[in-house]
């Protein structure tokens, strides 16, 4: 099982250069096409990164030629702000950027989350400010045994069969089921050829789940994470936060999600 079609994000920020390094290897290890999509938004030619923005298409086509990666590039329209939906129902993964502050306003607001809630596709979300460095040669799989958890588990077997290291992160107490379901999907990968330890937290009384996972020294030395995407509604979320949107904000490891 592998990544036939990759998409990936460009903009005229400087995490571009690093974005699409990690979407030129991936797309070589798992022989992918490459198709970028300039998200750029309007007030990115208009501002003072405007040299930039005009310069993110031969930069991308440039990264191509080197590395000998196959691909394509194409422009989503800068003065629609929904825009940035091509591709997104006809690729097997899409790498994304998750802007912030000055940066927010260079990138088309569907990115990130319009675009992971209506693709069906997963997607690999890199933090801001993020330095190059292996991503899914240690993986945590953030495990609660919901549908969206389930879902992201599976899309992203392209890249734990190719890991070093998987591991299944539960926040339950452990009288609780999960644990039983935890040990059926670490024989399920193992049916795919990954192996994969359980790791159990389990007094949650005083800890939140993502301060838990976070404090596990199976995460510290993780990375890349697997979750589920917005498991309640979107209006919920948005409402009253959740663990999809506390992932997205963390700033130290890419997060890969489906919904």
């Amino acid at each position: 099982m592998s990544y036939k079609d990759i998409l990936v994000y460009l903009d005229p920020s400087a995490d571009t250069d690093n974005r699409v390094a990690l979407a030129v290897s991936l797309a070589r290890a798992h022989d992918a096409r490459l198709i970028g999509l300039d998200v750029s938004s309007e007030a990115a030619f208009l501002g003072p990164m405007g040299d930039r923005a005009v310069q993110v298409q031969p930069l991308f086509d440039e990264a191509l030629r080197r590395s000998g990666a196959t691909g394509l590039y194409a422009s989503a329209d800068p003065s629609n702000a929904g825009g940035g939906h091509q591709f997104s129902h006809s690729v097997d993964l899409i790498i994304a950027p998750r802007p912030d502050g000055d940066v927010r306003d260079l990138i088309l607001p569907a990115i990130p989350e319009a675009i992971l809630v209506s693709a069906g596709v997963p997607m690999l979300i890199l933090p801001q400010g993020w330095k190059p460095g292996p991503v899914g040669q240690n993986i945590m799989i953030a495990w609660n045994a919901s549908r969206e958890a389930t879902r992201a588990v599976h899309d992203a077997l392209p890249l734990l069969a190719k890991a070093s290291k998987v591991t299944i992160f539960s926040f339950a107490p452990r009288q609780n089921s999960q644990r039983s379901e935890s040990a059926e999907l670490a024989d399920h990968l193992a049916r795919h050829g990954v192996k994969a330890k359980i790791s159990d937290w389990v007094n949650t009384r005083d800890i939140t789940a993502i301060d838990a996972l976070f404090a596990s020294l199976d995460t510290q030395e993780a990375d890349l994470i697997v979750a589920g995407a917005f498991g309640h509604s979107r209006l919920f979320e948005t409402l009253f936060g959740g663990v999809s949107a506390d992932l997205m904000r963390q700033p130290s490891l890419p997060v890969f999600l489906s919904h």
